[in-house]
């Protein structure tokens, strides 16, 4: 294998994506309330996203509140909303200076006003962000976003603006939440946990998986930089064979 295929393949993620997954057990055992396994996630946030910028990572995804979690306690959920808030407020001037633009994939309708409209400010006043977009999946369920993708299909195809024998991979990723942002190459999940809990369902087909046994509050710099190696020693086929994909590489690198 040539040196260039080998420096191509060394290259980190375009898009990461992470399951955050730890933050209660991480308070029960130090005999903590939940939120405040909560408050030290988000301090993980903050430090990941930083390392997300030295590695030249321009997409980071954040499981944040899955659709399955509205079914937690009250009291925890209005917590979690609170620390959003927070968060925003907190953030902003970094996110403007450092140029880090917000989205927010998921069923937004079922979050309150107030976190409706702080979500809708941040992500107009960062739109111009070019060193990472930080994309919150809140409110979401991957089988809920194909669904809601689904529907939209069928009511453009019974308005007669789409011809259902058209629609291909690409033309149905584009009503997806996702739909103008790029794939996942690389999904971590904390906690010791070995499944994706509905996250990203049809945009992790080919993503590469990593898991961890530590708690996301404790997943530091050292954590990202052992997935970020590990991910470079992998090979990604797409399905096809090495000696296809080394021209691929090779062009999309040109």
């Amino acid at each position: 294998m040539s040196d260039f295929i080998k420096t191509a393949r060394k290259l980190p993620p375009e898009h990461l994506a992470i399951i955050m997954d730890g933050n209660g057990r991480w308070a029960e055992q130090r005999g903590l309330p939940r939120v405040a396994g909560h408050q030290q996630g988000v301090e993980t946030v903050s430090l990941v996203i930083d390392e997300c910028i030295r590695h030249g990572i321009r997409f980071l995804s954040l499981f944040a509140f899955s659709s399955e979690n509205w079914g937690r306690p009250r009291q925890e959920i209005d917590a979690l909303m609170g620390l959003l808030l927070q968060y925003l407020s907190s953030q902003r001037q970094k996110m403007l200076t450092e140029g880090i633009r917000l989205r927010v994939i998921g069923d937004s309708s079922r979050l309150s006003k107030p976190v409706q409209s702080a979500l809708t400010e941040a992500e107009k006043e960062t739109s111009k962000g070019q060193t990472l977009t930080l994309i919150l999946a809140l409110s979401y369920g991957g089988r809920d976003e194909i669904m809601r993708a689904a529907k939209k299909i069928a009511q453009q195809a019974l308005d007669g603006h789409l011809d259902i024998e058209q629609l291909d991979n690409k033309s149905f990723s584009a009503f997806l939440d996702t739909g103008d942002l790029p794939e996942p190459d690389l999904l971590i999940r904390t906690s010791g946990e070995v499944r994706i809990s509905n996250f990203l369902l049809w945009q992790a087909a080919y993503a590469e998986f990593y898991f961890t046994d530590v708690l996301w509050p404790n997943f530091d710099a050292v954590e990202l930089q052992k997935a970020l190696e590990e991910y470079s020693q992998r090979k990604r086929r797409f399905g096809l064979t090495d000696d296809q994909n080394e021209p691929q590489i090779k062009e999309s690198n040109d």
